[in-house]
């Protein structure tokens, strides 16, 4: 049978998308293909979506550079393959360079993808089967110029994890004719610009601002731009929230789990809602409208591998601090492998900020537009502070910052609501019916 082409184009993957970012390519032009193996990486919002392949073939042509924003519907890759006319949008054509789409085509179905399982790899010797690991390890394997199919997966069936590019592991996954095997650097995987990687032009280095670094930029910017951001601070007294926290810490740990100030935290700003409705409320610069939301969902936000992704406990008000901390855990634990899903990072109606133990003295938090509030928690210190008995002895104390859009909110709001936040956090009893 001759040789067939399919034209695969960006599936429509919900949420109102029009649109995705290539942010990293699977394969080459050359490359064999097996349906289902991971094809490519597309950033949509704040959330990587892994594309496996509709069909098994040879890469033809890559229609997208990495970093090029692509249209629902456009034309991502040409996949050449042997037998019979496929089902679908595949179309006979010529080996030729395709046209662009005419913007009514229809746009293809991402193919189910199969249940995937692989050995852990011993030597170094190719893996046999497909290679199990998440966009995030692929791009960094990349950068480092490392062959995957070189790499003993630690994972759960296999899968390759980001430790398994370290040491030793790394060492063997080098091939001998890889570039980084004489210090140069890897080649790209993927048709790309020429700054694609950072281009050195001699004391400087450019770094293109694309995928989830993009997405903040443009955030940011339009936050700043639109809302009027006013900040005030309170200092809380955190003795007894260190104390119910270590005494709690022990029975968490026991099943396994870590228990962190932030669930406490979240409870009382939840309190702080109820008390203050208008802070659990978004803009609609549209229409002119402050939207108060009943339903309160609560922000966190998180360093992720390429930048500050925002994951949302949702119903935050609904739940206990147990499940609260679970899920903080597992979202953030998730963020960092680039593993949420969009309905995970998205419909925050106030967000939380903090940098932990690295939580500073004090920060002016960006708004996460188009919520008109978020707080900034910073870290607990030990400082001599006066006793009940007049004496000075060792106390904890802790600043929490809140950033309004003081275009709808009075400042004596904020005031209210952190004075609200820090009654609950000075006076644990009033969440001891929360922590069951």
């Amino acid at each position: 049978m001759g040789r067939l082409t399919y034209e695969f184009r960006l599936p429509d993957i919900g949420e109102g998308v029009a649109e995705g970012e290539v942010v990293a390519w699977f394969v080459r032009e050359g490359d064999s293909i097996k349906e289902d193996a991971p094809l490519v990486s597309v950033l949509t919002d704040k959330a990587n979506v892994e594309i496996p392949s509709p069909r098994s073939g040879r890469i033809a042509r890559l229609h997208a550079q990495v970093g090029e924003r692509v249209k629902v519907g456009g034309l991502l890759v040409t996949i050449e393959e042997s037998g019979s006319t496929p089902s679908g949008n595949a179309q006979p054509t010529s080996s030729a360079p395709h046209e662009a789409p005419s913007s009514g085509a229809a746009p293809a179905t991402v193919a189910p993808s199969a249940a995937r399982s692989a050995e852990a790899s011993t030597s170094s010797s190719p893996r046999a089967g497909p290679i199990l690991a998440s966009p995030a390890v692929r791009r960094l394997a990349s950068e480092r110029g490392v062959d995957l199919a070189l790499v003993r997966g630690t994972g759960p069936g296999g899968r390759i994890l980001e430790v398994d590019l370290s040491g030793t592991s790394t060492d063997r996954a080098v091939r001998a004719d890889s570039p980084m095997a004489h210090g140069e650097a890897s080649p790209p995987s993927a048709p790309s610009s020429p700054s694609a990687a950072g281009a050195e032009t001699g004391d400087t280095t450019r770094i293109p601002i694309r995928g989830i670094r993009r997405i903040i930029a443009e955030h940011m910017s339009e936050a700043t731009h639109r809302a009027a951001h006013f900040t005030y601070v309170e200092e809380i007294d955190a003795g007894e929230l260190v104390h119910v926290r270590d005494r709690m810490a022990k029975h968490f740990e026991s099943s396994g789990s870590k228990l962190t100030y932030l669930p406490f935290i979240v409870k009382a700003v939840v309190a702080g809602l109820k008390a203050h409705p208008t802070m659990n409320a978004t803009m609609d610069d549209a229409r002119n409208e402050l939207v108060v939301h009943k339903s309160i969902h609560i922000g966190i936000a998180t360093a992720g591998p390429e930048g500050l992704i925002v994951p949302v406990i949702h119903d935050a008000d609904t739940k206990t601090v147990r499940a609260i901390s679970r899920e903080i855990q597992d979202l953030s634990e998730r963020g960092r492998a680039g593993k949420l899903a969009r309905p995970e990072l998205t419909g925050s109606t106030f967000t939380i900020t903090s940098l932990g133990a690295l939580g500073g003295i004090l920060a002016t938090p960006i708004l996460n537009y188009p919520e008109v509030a978020i707080l900034g928690v910073h870290k607990i210190r030990k400082v001599p502070t006066y006793q009940a008995d007049g004496s000075i002895g060792p106390g904890h104390v802790m600043n929490l910052s809140v950033s309004l859009d003081h275009r709808v909110l009075d400042g004596i709001v904020g005031a209210q609501f952190l004075s609200t936040v820090k009654s609950y956090l000075e006076d644990m009893h009033q969440l001891f019916g929360e922590l069951a």
